[in-house]
């Protein structure tokens, strides 16, 4: 969705998850066998709303025998999320020697179809002391997609080979790739959650891309976050919230001095934010104990549905309103620990002064758009949620990436 909304029209799309089928064919992806190996047309949703038209290859994409029938298309972008459980804190950190790394399956799909440009997000992991040599590895695989690791051969010995090409200049220029990689924090660009992740981008060398004159600077900073709560122009936008007040005095009392020289950034968004609404979005409406105990949805608005049950205890911390938002994760169970909990204003409520957040909140964490139909049941849609990047993360690397082909196509 990052993607298209920064003006690229899908021509490819390719999922594993059910759920997350399910969900993509609820917005309007036109579901295509694996097998088919006509052009397909490009899907034209409406940017920021469906999925209409995406042409969806359901299923594990080692099934897609070649990508080759892509290549008259003269893609613009190939735009993925390899699976990062290889490389996750939160997995048991295999790397390559996890069946379920497919950074493979993105190198052949490179050598397939040929793209001009390559965005992809993983976890921050990726970035690890240990995964460092493997991590420079991946990176020297896209630059040069066409010299293939011979049957048998190690990761090392391969990458032994594409040393050596790169240091000697032979490879045309078509046939390879310049690569960067841009350690994030979505916060910086605006989404209202803490979100580590490293963003690869690679831009075919016979282009001429200049990625330094386009690369997206982070525009959101906690400082002015911190300077915005210190002035007050934070609170002001609060003013009828009851006992915004008293609130004010607490959430002050915590924070360091405010900046001597402001560093001219936006403030952090909260899940303070992200819940009254940004970009347009209308403010939700608040959920009450019976709504919670209840299970039921608040004002007949899509996902946004009480859950009993959350606490908070050692290693279990909620979210704070007034701060982004913890990072969203998939989780074993579809709603992992603290991660979903918030505190809220009331400390009286339930009993507790804590709730879970609904899954439309956490969509809104995502920066996902209000009539997005999430499909399954409450687990999955988290589960879902927290293995998406943030539609806003996305649509502000893809639309730089636009901004430097635009550039380099203009300088031809």
């Amino acid at each position: 969705m990052g993607v298209h909304n920064a003006g690229f029209r899908p021509l490819l799309v390719n999922e594993f998850a059910k759920r997350a089928l399910e969900t993509l064919t609820e917005n309007g992806a036109a579901p295509r066998d694996p097998e088919d190996a006509s052009m397909p047309k490009p899907g034209k949703g409406r940017p920021g709303l469906r999925a209409e038209g995406w042409p969806l290859v359901p299923g594990d994409v080692r099934r897609i025998p070649s990508f080759e029938f892509l290549k008259d298309a003269e893609v613009d972008v190939l735009a993925g999320g390899p699976p990062c459980q290889p490389f996750s804190l939160g997995g048991v950190a295999k790397g390559d020697e996890d069946e379920r790394n497919m950074f493979p399956e993105m190198f052949r799909a490179i050598r397939e179809m040929r793209p001009k440009a390559v965005i992809c997000e993983n976890v921050r992991g990726l970035l690890r002391p240990s995964f460092n040599p493997y991590f420079e590895y991946i990176k020297r695989e896209i630059s040069l997609p066409f010299v293939q690791r011979g049957e048998g051969a190690t990761w090392e010995e391969h990458d032994a080979v594409l040393r050596k090409l790169l240091k000697d200049g032979s490879v045309d220029p078509s046939e390879r790739y310049d690569v960067v990689h841009v350690p994030v924090n979505a916060a910086d660009y605006g989404v209202p959650q803490i979100r580590h992740r490293v963003i690869i981008v690679a831009f075919r060398a016979d282009l001429g891309v200049e990625w330094d004159k386009h690369k997206p600077d982070p525009g959101y900073s906690e400082a002015a976050l911190i300077d915005s709560m210190h002035d007050g122009t934070y609170w002001k936008r609060y003013d009828d919230v009851p006992g915004i007040d008293l609130i004010r005095e607490r959430v002050v009392a915590t924070l360091p001095p405010a900046s001597l020289v402001p560093d001219g950034k936006k403030p952090w968004r909260t899940l303070r934010d992200a819940i009254a609404g940004v970009d347009g979005n209308k403010p939700l409406p608040p959920v009450t104990v019976e709504q919670v105990r209840g299970k039921l949805v608040v004002d007949d608005i899509p996902d946004h549905m009480g859950w009993p049950g959350a606490r908070a205890y050692a290693g279990h911390t909620p979210n704070e309103l007034d701060r982004p938002a913890k990072t969203v994760k998939a989780g074993v169970h579809g709603v992992p620990g603290g991660e979903s909990v918030m505190r809220l204003d009331d400390s009286t409520f339930d009993g507790t002064g804590y709730r879970y957040m609904t899954v439309r909140e956490t969509a809104r964490v995502m920066t996902f758009p209000d009539d997005w139909i999430l499909a399954g049941p409450r687990g999955e849609k988290m589960r879902q949620l927290g293995n998406a990047v943030p539609v806003r993360l996305g649509e502000v690397f893809a639309e730089a990436v636009r901004a430097a082909l635009d550039d380099a196509e203009g300088r031809a």
